[in-house]
């Protein structure tokens, strides 16, 4: 069984590539849940959704969030009653945001709501929240403090970023299906996903950074930056306010503490060298994933870095 922590929309992506190497029963995928936000009424997962849609094979992938063919209805009538609607969640996504809001107010745990989701959808892969506490990314910016939808969806990732908090992070513990994934498992994956707020959430719950450090299979993960800048987001910005390089090397110093191994990019294979001198074996391919066909090939060449690691 393999284990994979992801983020969004470049975890969706390599997740679809994954499943057609590795049998889904045998995968499991720890996702943030840091960007989950409470709005128009309903609890919103977005990392968990884009990875839930992506597999069940319903994900917009020209939008890069929420479910193919969906209206906006809902959204776009709350403007006539003075409500903001920045947030753009689709009619279609709405239903699996209420459903999930009802299995919490019931007591059921995130988990719960996402193998309940997941099934429904029919998706084979076992989905798992990071945790069951509550946890929230906020940004303090020029503009003042902003949660992180707002800082990406309302303001476009524009404000000067002044300070990074996940807020609950304290409290926050592994869930024991998580605990049991990393402890089960013949090797973990990082996603291509932001190492600030998309990865970096997850190592900060309680227990997870710890188990990777004992762990002694093999940890590998896939490098987000190309050239100098993400494929999509803004890891950059979020690295360059704490002072980390733009680049692959940048990345692997990140995780340098459990990393045995990283997927660069063709584009930065100048980079192996340096990223060999942290202890961290590198192995290069194409790492856009534009096809299903690029999808399947970086799974293989991370796959194929978790033997030789």
């Amino acid at each position: 069984m393999i284990a994979v922590l992801a983020g969004g929309v470049g975890a969706a992506k390599f997740l679809q590539g994954l499943v057609r190497v590795v049998n889904s029963s045998e995968i499991k995928v720890i996702v943030n849940t840091a960007d989950d936000i409470d709005i128009y009424g309903v609890h919103v997962s977005p990392d968990i959704d884009i990875v839930t849609y992506s597999l069940a094979g319903i994900f917009d992938e020209d939008r890069g969030w929420g479910i193919r063919g969906d209206t906006f209805n809902f959204v776009e009538n709350l403007a006539k009653f003075g409500i903001e609607n920045w947030f753009k969640l689709g009619d279609m996504d709405l239903a699996t945001c209420f459903y999930r809001t009802i299995l919490m107010k019931r007591g059921l745990s995130i988990t719960e709501a996402t193998r309940r989701i997941r099934k429904a959808l029919n998706v084979e892969v076992d989905i798992l929240p990071m945790t069951d506490n509550p946890v929230q990314t906020y940004i303090e910016t020029d503009i003042g403090l902003l949660h992180i939808q707002e800082y990406m969806v309302k303001y476009r990732c524009e404000p000067s970023i002044l300070g990074l908090e996940f807020k609950g992070i304290e409290e926050a513990e592994a869930t024991n299906e998580v605990l049991e994934a990393l402890e089960d498992c013949s090797g973990v994956i990082l996603c291509p996903s932001n190492p600030i707020i998309s990865i970096g959430p997850i190592l900060s719950v309680k227990g997870i950074r710890d188990k990777l450090r004992e762990a002694s299979y093999p940890k590998v993960a896939i490098t987000p930056i190309i050239a100098g800048a993400p494929v999509k987001g803004p890891a950059d910005k979020f690295m360059r306010f704490l002072g980390v390089e733009v680049s692959p090397y940048g990345v692997a110093w990140l995780y340098r503490d459990f990393l045995d191994g990283l997927v660069v990019d063709v584009r930065d294979s100048f980079q192996t060298v340096r990223i060999e001198g942290l202890g961290i074996k590198a192995l290069t391919t194409d790492t856009l994933m534009k096809s299903i066909e690029d999808k399947i090939r970086v799974a293989r060449t991370a796959l194929n870095l978790m033997e030789i690691s």
